[in-house]
C-alpha cells in the first residue's frame, strides 16, 4: 500500500457538511461526483497528499444510507491507494482476507476500488484504490 489516499466520512447531507468542511480544513470542495452504481453522491476536499471524501445516500438501499441509520454520521472508511489493485486484492486474499467484491468496481475520483470486510480489520472497512489509467 503506497499512501492514505482518503477518509471516508459518512454524512446525512452534502448540502450542509460541504460548507461545514470548507470551514473546517480551509479549502474549497474541489469535486462532486454521484456514483449511481452505489447511489452515493461524493465531494471531496485535498489536505496534502491525502483527501476527505463525503458521502451522502441517494436510495435507502445503499451501503451509506444503511450506515447512517445504525451508526449516524461519521468515519466511514480508510482508502489505501496501492500500485496494482488486482494484485494487492490477491495478496489480500492469500492472507486471509475478505473482500466484499471478488473484482474491482469503478468507483468516484476516477479510481478502481475494492473494500475489505471490517470483520478482518478490527471493526475499520479499509478501502483499497487505483487510479484508473
Amino acid at each position: 500500500m503506497l499512501k492514505v489516499e482518503h477518509i471516508g466520512i459518512a454524512v446525512k447531507s452534502l448540502d450542509v457538511s460541504i460548507p461545514l468542511f470548507e470551514k473546517l480544513l480551509n479549502t474549497p470542495c474541489y469535486k462532486k461526483e454521484e456514483v449511481a452504481s452505489e447511489n452515493v453522491l461524493t465531494a471531496f476536499f485535498q489536505q496534502g497528499e491525502s483527501k476527505i471524501e463525503l458521502l451522502e445516500a441517494t436510495a435507502p438501499e445503499s451501503a451509506i444510507a444503511k450506515y447512517l441509520d445504525k451508526k449516524g454520521e461519521g468515519m466511514h472508511h480508510i482508502a489505501f491507494e496501492v500500485a496494482d489493485i488486482y494484485a494487492e486484492m490477491e495478496r489480500l486474499k492469500s492472507e486471509g482476507f475478505i473482500l466484499l467484491s471478488e473484482t474491482p468496481k469503478k468507483g468516484a475520483d476516477n479510481k478502481l476500488i475494492c473494500f475489505v470486510h471490517p470483520k478482518n480489520t478490527n471493526g475499520v472497512l479499509i478501502e483499497i484504490c487505483q487510479e484508473i489509467r
